[in-house]
């Protein structure tokens, strides 16, 4: 298995071993957070650009266009946490993790310099609706667009299925939108609260304390949704019953955008290829904890297969050469940043060389106000993680549709028992 994000490892452990986490990361009130704005970064050196916003982008089919964004590089200031830098930049937790090994998540130090992991290699999926790539941690929508238009996509990261209760792959449709949404927790779990002495109601409604967020999106399969949080540090973590949540932010925009019978699609690429500039480039990611294929064993042949025949087609039609030895180094240390595996002088290090140093702000026109939820230290955080409260897409609100998976294929999951 591929080593994965130390301190997010660690935090699912840690998650585990609560017994009572379910979709969200998790309901009842964080400690208080100071609502005024976070304190103001040094004033920019001349070097440093504006930060670009990192969610919405164009792809034009008509050219190398498998990857979007840019690698972005800030500095810490005395305040920051990397989990602030990463919702200020519209990142996870184990994505702004994966690319600063070694930074100290909750003390980085003012005048650290930090990767923000805001490039995407496209994952190899029809670009049509919702596609999901667990590995990632990562969103996409592709919208609806007329002929002779270039395509649209929105990326958001995300929260999803802890160990056990992993999120499945394959397809299924968005089958209802719903705001503000109630959640009834199942009996075994009101049942396991009170044996603990710390009952919970029978009904949540909306407001702070429901672990759904204010907006939810129930697929085909029954039991799952994609929705918001009250706990946003857990989006980039694996902390849910197999939903997947986002900022809730994010999940106020893609719940306007998307139509009901948007097809969604759960992949789990923990390497992914893809074409930019006239080379083939690769981001990888690592493999998940429970990700049954040998990819230590037989990583060769994964990663050749991973390629894809269209890719390895292509490669022949360019008389490119793939470089297998620097394939083989960024899977075995994924820092999620993609690089071109056909470029003799490409490395890790020049890829970073080459990334735009920017000021550490809000981009224009983020979503986020940068302040609601900070701040997070690590103590706020391991309280998070040891007080949560459970909550089941399936028992999010009375007229939940129990159905079958209509529409659904290729589910990866076990048959769940109601938690």
């Amino acid at each position: 298995m591929m080593r994965s994000s130390s301190l997010a490892g660690a935090a699912g452990a840690a998650i585990l071993a609560t017994s009572v986490v379910a979709c969200s990361l998790l309901g009842g009130p964080l400690a208080a957070h100071d609502k005024s704005a976070p304190a103001a970064a040094p004033p920019a050196t001349p070097a440093e650009a504006p930060p670009v916003e990192a969610y919405k982008f164009t792809v034009d089919p008509r050219r190398d266009a498998d990857v979007v964004g840019v690698v972005q590089i800030t500095h810490a200031t005395k305040d920051d946490t990397l989990t602030d830098i990463a919702r200020r930049f519209s990142v996870g937790y184990s994505e702004i993790e994966r690319a600063n090994p070694g930074v100290d998540m909750w003390l980085p130090g003012a005048g650290r310099e930090v990767v923000v992991p805001t490039e995407f290699v496209l994952p190899d999926a029809p670009h049509t609706g919702i596609v999901v790539n667990v590995a990632a941690m990562r969103l996409y929508y592709f919208p609806p667009h007329k002929p002779g238009e270039l395509q649209v996509v929105y990326t958001y990261p995300i929260g999803i299925g802890r160990v056990g209760w992993k999120t499945p792959a394959g397809v299924t449709t968005v089958m209802r939108k719903v705001k503000n949404p109630t959640w009834r927790p199942p009996g075994d779990i009101l049942k396991e609260h009170r044996e603990d002495g710390d009952p919970l109601p029978a009904v949540v409604g909306p407001g702070p304390d429901n672990p759904m967020g204010n907006r939810a999106l129930y697929l085909g399969w029954p039991e799952y949704a994609i929705h918001g949080t009250n706990k946003p540090v857990g989006v980039g973590l694996r902390v849910s019953h197999g939903c997947i949540h986002l900022y809730p932010e994010d999940i106020l925009q893609l719940y306007e955008m998307v139509p009901i019978g948007t097809p969604v699609r759960v992949v789990n690429q923990p390497f992914v290829f893809g074409w930019s500039r006239g080379e083939l480039y690769m981001q990888a990611f690592g493999s998940l904890e429970d990700d049954r294929r040998e990819w230590q064993t037989a990583e060769h042949a994964l990663l050749a297969k991973a390629l894809g025949p269209s890719i390895e087609k292509e490669l022949r039609l360019r008389n490119e050469q793939v470089r297998w030895d620097l394939v083989a180094q960024l899977a075995r240390d994924p820092r999620g940043v993609p690089v071109a595996v056909t470029d003799p002088s490409a490395s890790l290090e020049q890829a970073l060389a080459d990334a735009a140093r920017v000021q550490n702000r809000l981009p224009d026109g983020a979503a986020w106000d940068g302040k609601t939820d900070l701040p997070m230290d690590q103590k706020t955080f391991e309280q998070v993680l040891s007080k949560v409260d459970p909550s089941d897409a399936s028992r999010a609100a009375a007229d939940a549709p129990q159905r079958d998976a209509t529409g659904a294929t290729g589910v990866a999951a076990a048959p769940r028992s109601g938690t």
